[in-house]
């Protein structure tokens, strides 16, 4: 088998020790970074700030996301337990069609709009910021990147598979027939599990850079607004990367390892913004170029796993094409999830 469960483990140790490094990098960056850009507004913005308040607001931000991301990661996993919510059921298409709408809105609405407000942010250089359009470039980068990953691993493991059907079929028929109907050892299992993975990577990403941002904010008029609006937030994005769990059939201790994870990001993040807020210089040129690479890569990684890996997949399930009343229900969850989440823009900026 290809990923056997000590290779999971050990995937997930890599992409932990990955993020604390990403962390770790930007953390330093904005702490260490210099921001001369637009010092009346950063005064002007210093009037509202109300420290003790504030603190109050992260800590219940900290809470309300937790609680949301365990709702809604954990309701697509637990869904197959019941016969309505069941994988092989239509109404588990349409959640999956709502989630994708979310995960779609969230690269193109939320995330690549940030990247593109921070690498064209006056307080950093026209040149070169300010000659191409890096938000765009990135994300497009970052989803070819994740194409060429999902073909290579995929194809790899294709071949595997054939060069070990080829010797021996008169002996071993009977194992090599029930290794390949063997449905943990499918492309299709692979490939969920791929998924799974890089969409849970592009979403803690993003969330660090989110909860450090929040954590590190005195002000409670910019807090209180993006508390429910980021426990929405977490709640829709979490059934998306469930379903993906879910679908991917992993071990018990993985998928407990892969919600951890999942959960406690943001949560995390608040914590460590509320660490360095002292420090902290929300302008600092340096800081705002690697968040904004981050995020463009984050959304090009969701658009495409939206797109190709959720939306198309499920759109051209022949189950789907042979009812056209599952399609249109479909499409219409598709369009309820990308407005739901494209609404808390308004809540956000409340």
């Amino acid at each position: 088998m290809f990923l056997s469960s000590s290779s999971r483990k050990s995937i997930a140790i890599s992409i932990t020790i990955i993020l604390l490094l990403l962390l770790n990098q930007t953390t330093t960056t904005l702490v260490s970074s210099k921001c001369t850009c637009d010092d009346n507004s950063s005064q002007a913005s210093s009037n509202n700030n109300n420290v003790s308040e504030a603190l109050k607001y992260k800590l219940i931000a900290m809470a309300t996301t937790l609680v949301a991301s365990i709702i809604g990661v954990c309701l697509p996993i637990m869904a197959k337990n019941y016969r309505y919510l069941n994988p092989e059921n239509d109404l588990y298409l349409l959640v999956k069609s709502f989630a994708a709408g979310v995960i779609l809105a969230t690269g193109f609405i939320h995330i690549l709009h940030d990247a593109f407000e921070n690498l064209t942010s006056p307080c950093i250089s026209e040149k070169p910021w300010g000659l191409f359009p890096f938000s765009g470039f990135v994300a497009m980068v970052a989803a070819i990147g994740t194409l060429i990953m999902e073909a290579l691993v995929t194809g790899y493991h294709k071949r595997s598979e054939l060069i070990k059907a080829q010797p021996l079929e008169d002996e071993d028929e009977g194992v090599h027939h029930h290794h390949n109907n063997n449905g943990l050892d499918s492309p299709d299992h692979l490939r969920n599990t791929i998924v799974s993975q890089i969409l849970e990577l592009a979403i803690v990403a993003h969330s660090i850079i989110v909860g450090v941002s929040l954590g590190v904010s005195q002000s409670p008029n910019t807090i209180k607004p993006l508390v429910t609006a980021l426990s929405f937030h977490q709640c829709f994005e979490g059934m998306g990367l469930g379903a993906c769990i879910s679908q991917a059939q992993f071990k018990y201790h993985t998928v407990v390892i892969m919600v951890l994870f999942f959960c406690l990001t943001i949560p995390t993040g608040i914590g460590v913004g509320i660490g360095i807020s002292k420090i902290y210089n929300e302008g600092s040129p340096k800081a705002l170029i690697v968040e904004g690479l981050l995020l463009s890569a984050s959304a090009g990684i969701l658009i495409y796993m939206a797109l190709v890996d959720l939306l198309a997949s499920d759109f051209m399930n022949p189950k789907m094409l042979r009812s056209l009343r599952l399609q249109l229900s479909a499409i219409l969850a598709l369009l309820v999830g990308v407005t739901c989440m494209s609404l808390l823009v308004f809540w956000e900026g409340a």
